[in-house]
């Protein structure tokens, strides 16, 4: 099935720039070292092969998710095959002893790529997990751009979000305050990032949820009144190697919003997908409703949705990539827009979180409360507000 047509587009977003500057990527590829980081989820896996189909030097990529490494793997013998480089995977935890020692080992890289993070809103809903989003967003990417600063490295390379723009959830907000780090990270290393849509069927996403669902016999859910602007995994692997490759020190790179990127609601793509497969989409007006008919409906080519309102916790009504406040520069690519930043480094700020994170953790005791209060005092427009509702509670 067609990524492209179910999101709404007839073409790749990126291709006039790709091949304005496929040259200089391509050499710069083939002159380098590369360390990947989380490079076996769906963003992680597109960013992996455009590097490897442009033969560099070394290319080593870690995750914590062994099976996804193995199907990587897999992905790319069976698709581009082999490279006279250092292709390497390893089953590491990057916040862990043995992934310090790898680094110590060797650590030689031009370009570290990290790719890593708890992305889902649904990881705010207790402060074990929100706990954990902090530390793999915010101060593993610290240790690591420490790492490649003592190592030697070029460039660092860190994906950021379109939710850390005026974030209204605890993964957006955690991703803007892991921007304030890359700031100070910046004064002693270049390092660029990329803000960008939602990505198309990646690994647990609504949308890669809807291929689960079909799988499992059971009903298609979806939210019929938020539209959101998605790109293809292919897109975003080019989008965070042009960034890193061609990014300068501070820039944030993100897709134009355009005709060419269109705003959808998931119900809208549900529908879609079902149509694709062969299925008339058949409305249910509640959860028992569509659970009994996910029994017989199929035989008839027909499958039960529920498309409902979105009522939980952290969900923002429209998508932006920059702020009012931040400087464009829209005029050096075609479907790619670049904030220019001047090194600011709200350094006591940083301090102050980064302290009151560790007296939590050494005590082993905090409530959601205590994080979100922090929250806003690093971004005091921060725009969260409770429902007390969360996706784990919807089907």
């Amino acid at each position: 099935m067609d990524i492209l047509s179910l999101i709404g587009r007839s073409e790749e977003l990126f291709t006039t720039d790709i091949a304005y500057y496929e040259k200089e990527l391509s050499f710069l590829v083939s002159q380098s070292k590369f360390l990947v980081i989380g490079g076996a989820g769906s963003i992680g896996q597109a960013v992996t092969k455009e590097i490897f189909k442009r033969n560099p030097q070394k290319l080593h990529v870690v995750d914590i998710s062994e099976n996804n490494m193995v199907e990587l793997v897999r992905d790319i013998r069976s698709s581009l095959g082999y490279i006279n480089g250092d292709f390497q995977t390893f089953a590491l935890d990057i916040g862990s002893i043995e992934y310090d020692a790898f680094i110590e080992a060797d650590g030689d890289y031009d370009y570290v790529l990290n790719l890593s993070a708890l992305k889902h809103v649904r990881s705010e809903k207790d402060p074990y997990t929100l706990m954990r989003m902090i530390d793999v967003n915010i101060f593993n990417t610290d240790k690591t751009i420490r790492q490649s600063i003592q190592k030697g490295t070029k460039k660092y390379f860190c994906v950021s979000t379109d939710k850390a723009a005026n974030p209204v959830n605890m993964m957006g907000a955690s991703k803007r305050i892991m921007e304030m780090f890359l700031m100070r990270g910046s004064e002693d290393i270049s390092i660029s990032t990329a803000r960008f849509a939602n990505v198309a069927f990646s690994d647990g996403s609504l949308l890669h949820g809807f291929n689960q669902r079909i799988q499992k016999q059971q009903p298609i859910v979806a939210p019929n009144d938020i539209k959101r602007y998605f790109v293809i995994p292919k897109e975003s692997g080019e989008l965070c190697l042009m960034s890193c490759l061609l990014g300068e020190n501070r820039d944030i790179f993100f897709p134009k919003l355009s005709e060419s990127l269109h705003l959808i609601t998931f119900a809208d793509i549900a529908v879609k997908y079902l149509e694709g497969l062969g299925f008339e989409p058949v409305l249910c007006s509640t959860e028992e409703e569509a659970r009994a008919l996910v029994d017989t409906l199929p035989k008839q080519k027909k499958w039960p949705c529920l498309f409902t309102g979105s009522d939980t916790t952290g969900e923002k009504d429209f998508e932006e990539f920059f702020t009012e406040k931040e400087i464009l520069d829209m005029d050096r690519f075609v479907n790619l827009g670049v904030i220019k930043n001047d090194l600011y480094v709200e350094r006591e700020k940083i301090e102050r979180f980064s302290q009151a994170i560790k007296e939590m953790r050494v005590a082993r005791k905090w409530t959601k409360e205590q994080i979100v209060d922090l929250f806003f005092q690093m971004i005091p427009d921060f725009g969260h507000k409770e429902t007390g509702k969360y996706l784990d509670a919807k089907m």
